[in-house]
């Protein structure tokens, strides 16, 4: 069976939405559309709290692995309920991941790595963080973000539906320095304006 998180073990993170992302990041985003996308996806972050959704989780082998994920500004868990009961919850500029089928448990920081991009709080997306592409669909927006003083480390790319002007969180992707992915398509997704319980993010292995 795969691990829930292959950077818990592999050094791995979630990667983009294009296989050639990398080649954006640095690149900088001066149109003004872009900007007002950019400020919408930052309030957007700031601002759901008591996101739910369920997850499918695609690992760079093509794995698959699923479960519902929690998330208010600046935390988020994880709980696998395929390939098996595991969970990884992050805040603070930490992960905790579970594997309670090995009985094992990985702490490790976020602070170069591109996890930690969605968990800043607030989330400023200029400054330390680089926007390294603003992409429109029909009815989508994704941006891809990277740390300004380490893009090679890895991007961030999250992906929306935008309806009427309305943004839902629909994909997370993460890559790492050896360009593996890691993608989370979300469904479902629900945000009640309410903050979880502090109890569901604490850093313990016993919760």
């Amino acid at each position: 069976m795969k691990p829930a998180f292959p950077f818990a073990t592999r050094r791995l993170m979630m990667g983009g939405l294009l296989t050639l992302l990398a080649a954006c990041a640095g690149a900088p985003v001066q149109q003004p559309d872009q900007q007002a996308d950019i400020a919408r996806v930052e309030a957007y972050l700031n601002t759901s709290d008591g996101l739910l959704a369920n997850f499918a989780q695609t690992w760079p082998d093509g794995g698959k692995g699923q479960g519902v994920m929690h998330y208010d500004p600046g935390r988020l868990r994880l709980d696998y309920e395929t390939p098996g009961s595991m969970k990884l919850v992050a805040q603070d500029g930490h992960l905790l991941f579970v594997d309670h089928r090995r009985e094992s448990v990985t702490r490790m920081s976020l602070g170069h790595q591109p996890l930690g991009l969605l968990l800043d709080q607030p989330v400023h997306l200029s400054g330390l963080i680089a926007v390294t592409a603003v992409q429109h669909g029909q009815n989508s927006l994704q941006v891809s973000l990277a740390r300004r003083d380490s893009e090679s480390q890895g991007i961030l790319t999250l992906g929306f539906s935008d309806i009427a002007g309305k943004l839902s969180l629909l994909v997370i992707e993460m890559t790492d320095v050896e360009r593996q992915h890691i993608r989370l398509d979300l469904t479902d997704t629900t945000v009640s304006g309410q903050k979880w319980p502090d109890a569901m993010f604490t850093l313990s292995a016993s919760n």
